[in-house]
């Protein structure tokens, strides 16, 4: 009786393996994709927050401690610039670090079907 029950759902799930090899390429590239775009934006926002790189910049004229005179805001504005700065160029690591992930996601599957042939050949 078990037999039976193998031939019967073989050529069902062979056909449905047969689906899921030839939908990946699709999938790779549109709901993986968007997914991806998705949790790099989520990341990039994080490490934003992280960062606090828009609080810098909403108070890079806003002096620091309080002291109102002249020295205390030129001090504050210097010390405010560098930080932004250095956070914008941390910033800016994550984010081509996230580019050249995605530029990866694309390039993935070309690469490894040009390596599964070039193997063949």
């Amino acid at each position: 009786m078990n037999s039976s029950h193998f031939l019967v759902y073989l050529p069902k799930i062979l056909l449905q393996i047969l689906r899921d090899f030839l939908y990946f390429p699709f999938w790779w590239y549109s709901v993986g994709l968007w997914r991806l775009l998705l949790k790099v934006g989520n990341f990039l926002r994080e490490q934003q927050i992280s960062l606090g790189l828009m609080v810098w910049v909403k108070n890079i004229f806003t002096p620091m401690y309080g002291q109102r005179d002249f020295v205390g805001k030129i001090i504050s504005f210097v010390m405010r610039l560098v930080q932004i700065i250095a956070r914008g160029a941390l910033m800016i690591f994550w984010l081509l670090l996230c580019l050249v992930f995605i530029v990866f996601w694309i390039a993935l599957p070309p690469l490894v079907v040009g390596e599964i042939l070039y193997q063949l050949i």
